[in-house]
């Protein structure tokens, strides 16, 4: 596989984060294992009843997204590129006495190490932005769903990922299209934002348009494209807090997330 150097480097920096990460509040640890679910209105909703149905998860970080579906009676399989979230992950599901089973690898390569196919292929926020081709992406999740099954992501804006956060204000610096990379260098995490640890990280910027059409081009039928103001999670400058819990833009100059569910034909 080729970006050999920017997959490693990615690799080494989840790794790091993994520690940082579990013990934040972001992440909230101690009430996820006393049973609070790290599941959204926007998923929760878009997937209804999952109980008995198969349920792959992409990137999955250290699993609590895919337990969180384990408990409500899905049979889950993570998967990440980072050993040591996939370890933590193994043993969150030992301790909570659930059933989810996990594989490490590149997102890219989850046919090679499974070959079960799935009622269910999530991914959510924060996931397309470390791959550099959306195509062998979109092939693997139709690989992986079974006919009929369904495919769902709930992720960042586009329009979000044209502005450098290293920098105070934030600078509109990428482009829309972008097709180079994107190298940024930084102390603390989005998690720990205080935290000493550096991310080096490589990511790309992909268009809706592109999202889109690498998932029809698999054979996947588009059931809705959703964009949204709010986010659940309040890691961009001067978000506000709505009287649901959600952070939107003061003026919701543009959408901070994107939704869509689609189905193999």
């Amino acid at each position: 596989m080729e970006f050999h150097k920017e997959f490693n480097t990615n690799r080494e920096t989840w790794n790091k984060k993994v520690a940082v990460h579990a013990a934040s509040e972001f992440y909230s640890m101690d009430r996820f294992k006393k049973g609070d679910s790290s599941l959204h209105t926007y998923e929760l909703e878009a997937l209804g009843d999952v109980k008995g149905k198969s349920l792959l998860h992409l990137q999955c970080h250290f699993g609590q997204d895919t337990l969180s579906w384990s408990r409500m009676g899905a049979k889950c399989t993570g998967i990440d590129i980072s050993e040591k979230g996939i370890k933590l992950a193994k043993e969150l599901n030992e301790e909570l006495k659930l059933d989810a089973s996990f594989v490490c690898c590149n997102v890219l390569d989850t046919s090679k190490h499974i070959t079960e196919k799935f009622d269910v292929v999530f991914t959510s926020y924060g996931v397309i932005g470390w791959l550099p081709d959306l195509q062998p992406w979109a092939k693997m999740i139709a690989e992986r769903l079974k006919p009929g099954g369904t495919f769902y992501i709930v992720e960042f804006h586009p329009i979000v990922w044209m502005f450098d956060y290293t920098v105070n204000p934030p600078k509109l610096r990428y482009g829309y299209h972008q097709k180079e990379v994107i190298f940024e260098e930084y102390t603390g995490t989005y998690a720990e934002p205080n935290s000493e640890m550096v991310s080096k990280e490589f990511g790309w910027n992909h268009s809706l348009g592109e999202i889109v059409n690498v998932l029809v081009n698999e054979g996947l039928e588009i059931e809705f494209l959703n964009e949204h103001d709010a986010s659940p999670y309040n890691i961009f400058p001067d978000l506000e807090q709505q009287l649901n819990g959600y952070f939107e833009l003061p003026k919701k100059l543009f959408p901070l997330l994107f939704e869509i569910k689609a189905t193999k034909k």
